[in-house]
């Protein structure tokens, strides 16, 4: 019998993800939430539109979270757990703060709802693509079955322990990755001023250890005047830095290093610039 997953999210990363799942012969049932655009791309290769989260609950298999943050997703899950049936599979794929996995977990668990936190690494191109990395919080058992639902969009799949392990790590590859991002941008950003050659500054970094997926995902389409290379938001990244630091608050030099990183997109979103893609602050 074909499984049936209800879908929330289908934002920048959640499109890919969906679509990867109706490829593999899901019956996929997906909601509206911010924008129509992509519940429609959605319809037309194949999903079900539920018209509200009764119709969404209704007879699924498994459910896929792919929210913003911990507190919407959390609301969802507290607005809605007296309509998921018992033994129901929840995937996680939001970023949450340290603690907000477990939370939801902890919710779920009175009412016997599987739970795996799954957030991912890549982009929406990574997405469409299939090729995802899964970082994975849950119970051996919960992990075993929730793979056949990650290997419809993941190249690979890291199990890290109980639900809250996976949150932690990918907290933890975020500080990287948004840290590496931030140096890419200014760096693009001040050689512009310095009337430097963008590709042959890429092509001198690519040779030295400058070198990273940041680099390119940023400089490959600004040196095309593209300035959307790296799919995330100023909101979504500060978000992230303030899960992160809350996280490190024990570390004084990490706190120092986030401190700096977060007060540079803060400073973003008091401009007005919040809805922007990271990248796209090279131009202002």
């Amino acid at each position: 019998m074909t499984q049936k997953i209800g879908f929330i999210g289908a934002g920048y990363m959640g499109f890919g993800i969906a679509k990867n799942l109706i490829k593999n012969n899901f019956h996929l049932k997906v909601i509206a939430h911010k924008n129509r655009k992509p519940i429609k791309k959605l319809v037309n290769l194949g999903a079900e539109e539920a018209l509200n989260y009764s119709q969404l609950f209704n007879k699924i298999d498994c459910l896929i979270l792919c929210v913003t943050n911990t507190f919407i997703a959390k609301e969802i899950i507290k607005k809605n757990i007296k309509k998921m049936k018992k033994n129901l599979l929840v995937i996680d794929i939001t970023t949450h703060s340290q603690n907000g996995s477990i939370e939801i977990n902890k919710i779920l668990k009175k009412f016997h709802i599987k739970y795996v936190e799954s957030p991912v690494m890549g982009g929406p191109v990574q997405a469409e693509k299939g090729i995802l990395g899964a970082i994975v919080g849950s119970s051996k058992n919960d992990f075993r079955i929730s793979k056949k639902y990650l290997n419809s969009f993941c190249k690979n799949i890291y199990h890290f322990g109980d639900v809250g392990e996976g949150a932690k790590a990918k907290l933890i590859s975020n500080y990287l990755s948004l840290g590496t991002a931030t140096f890419v941008i200014e760096t693009i950003k001040t050689a512009n001023k310095m009337n430097i050659d963008i590709k042959k500054l890429y092509d001198v970094a690519k040779l030295g250890s400058g070198y990273s997926g940041a680099l390119k995902r940023v400089a490959d389409q600004a040196i095309k005047g593209n300035y959307k290379g790296y799919i995330f938001t100023v909101t979504n990244t500060l978000k992230d830095l303030t899960y992160i630091q809350k996280m490190l608050k024990d570390n004084k030099i990490n706190n120092k290093l986030i401190n700096v990183t977060k007060s540079y997109y803060k400073k973003a979103v008091n401009d007005g610039h919040g809805e922007l893609l990271i990248s796209e602050l090279i131009k202002k």
